[in-house]
């Protein structure tokens, strides 16, 4: 199992290719199911998820700039901005 922690360049490679491929399904699943979400009145659930989605991948971002992995750094930092915008569309039900 690879870490963050690892000297070797592959990986900390592999460790991060990991992390992004398990973010883009995440980030996916929270796309693909949040007008489903907001129908059936989960608004407060939908923007648990999102807010917990934006910390995981906040955190790994600041790992990955610590680790000097720009490309990553970049690339969950893009998450991040996609997952900050998608939760400023959620709006409570209209009543």
């Amino acid at each position: 199992m690879t870490t963050p922690d690892s000297p070797d360049p592959r990986e900390t490679f592999e460790y991060f290719s990991n992390e992004y491929a398990q973010a883009l399904q995440a980030y996916a699943a929270i796309e693909n199911q949040a007008s489903t979400l907001l129908l059936m009145g989960y608004t407060d659930d939908l923007k648990q998820f999102i807010e917990q989605f934006i910390e995981m991948a906040t955190r790994t971002r600041l790992l990955a700039l610590a680790k000097n992995e720009t490309n990553f750094a970049d690339w969950f930092g893009e998450l991040v901005e996609k997952a900050e915008k998608l939760r400023s569309g959620v709006r409570p039900p209209s009543s």
